[in-house]
């Protein structure tokens, strides 16, 4: 099922975090990372700050994807500056895109997020890519 290019430019729920120590010790051990507290924060931190709000899958249920057909095609990050702990963070997302390859085989989701501080000051660009493997 090709998704209706119609979407892109839809504006999903805002998410808000504070980045504290309990949270990035967590994030540490779940990547395998050293999970000391040296005061810095993980570049890819930020691929959960999406995660915080109440369902974060639920724009794809909207969108009519079955979640069990979907595979994390990529992830980047774009850092205005560091992150510090204490900040309270907001992520913006919005669907950027839609596209299909292999004779409609595949699906493509593109999502782009700004993560700005709570005073609005840019802290970095998210951009992931969701893979929808259709029916054949």
């Amino acid at each position: 099922m090709a998704i209706d290019p119609a979407v892109i430019g839809t504006r999903l729920p805002q998410c808000r975090m504070t980045v504290d120590p309990a949270r990035l010790r967590f994030f540490r051990k779940a990547v395998g990372a050293d999970a000391g507290d040296d005061g810095t924060v993980p570049p890819t931190f930020l691929f959960s700050v999406e995660l915080e709000s109440p369902d974060p899958f639920g724009w794809l249920r909207d969108l009519g994807i079955d979640l069990r057909r979907v595979l994390h095609g990529e992830q980047s990050f774009m850092y205005h500056r560091p992150l510090a702990i204490g900040e309270r963070l907001t992520a913006s997302p919005v669907i950027a895109d839609v596209y299909s390859r292999g004779e409609g085989a595949l699906d493509f989701v593109v999502k782009e997020t700004a993560v700005t501080r709570g005073d609005g000051e840019p802290v970095a660009d998210l951009r992931s890519v969701l893979i929808v493997r259709n029916p054949t």
